[in-house]
């Protein structure tokens, strides 16, 4: 009986696939052009953003590129392989260059986070992605060597740096779901306000001293206080 091959995207389907070439290894049929690899994953990730994973196919892809489904089918076995490189260009648009400059491990979380969102909001259909595939592609490999370098270049013991690491990584990743996510809905903050006004007093006193606070925090602001709780929550057990 035949093993199961890995998912795509997982470590064993990456141990085991190459990066994709450049070129196509073969002519294609019916005199269509060959297409390069990282075109399709570039336009995967167009018609990803615009249309959601859902709706993504390869016919989709297909017809975006000009070409034939059997011709996506000479680079890629199908849409899940094509989904887990979206997800791995997707790491790959994160601008890392300026840990280089960083003074000390608080900055260079700080950086890695801000970076890490701000690409995350361009691509909110691929968070999904992002939560279901294990990032360890090429560019997801590079994230992790680059933010672990820099972090252990700071002093950081590695067993810190790596909690550290993912720590800051899923914060951003479960507040980027929850702020831009394709499932988030529109924003009730005057709703919101509204209802917190109507509670009674004397059941949720507490509540309604913070209501206006819990209500009128920019998504922003929001980020950058949550981050800053836990850069320097990390502090302590830096010194210890």
């Amino acid at each position: 009986m035949a093993a199961t091959p890995p998912p795509p995207g997982s470590p064993a389907w990456w141990a085991a696939r190459p990066a994709p070439s450049r070129s196509a290894p073969a002519e294609p049929r019916r005199g269509r052009p060959s297409l390069d690899t990282a075109h399709i994953v570039g336009t995967a990730l167009r018609l990803v953003d615009e249309h959601g994973t859902q709706a993504f196919s390869l016919r989709m892809l297909a017809e975006a590129l000009n070409s034939g489904t059997a011709t996506l089918y000479r680079h890629f076995d199908g849409k899940d392989e094509i989904l887990a490189y979206v997800v791995d260009r997707v790491l790959g648009e994160v601008d890392l260059d300026a840990l280089a400059d960083t003074t000390d491990w608080r900055e260079t979380l700080t950086v890695t986070a801000r970076r890490f969102h701000t690409t995350l909001s361009r691509h909110p259909h691929t968070l999904p992605l992002l939560i279901a595939y294990v990032p360890v592609g090429p560019h997801g490999l590079d994230r992790r060597e680059r933010v672990l370098g820099a972090l252990l270049a700071h002093g950081l013991p590695a067993a810190l740096a790596a909690r550290a690491f993912t720590a800051v990584t899923h914060y951003v990743i479960g507040f980027t779901a929850q702020q831009c996510g394709p499932s988030t809905t529109p924003d009730h903050a005057a709703e919101l306000a509204a209802f917190y006004g109507g509670l009674d007093p004397d059941a949720y006193p507490s509540l309604l001293r913070a209501a206006r606070s819990l209500t009128s925090v920019a998504v922003d602001e929001e980020f950058e206080f949550g981050l800053t709780l836990l850069v320097q929550g990390l502090a302590p057990l830096v010194r210890a």
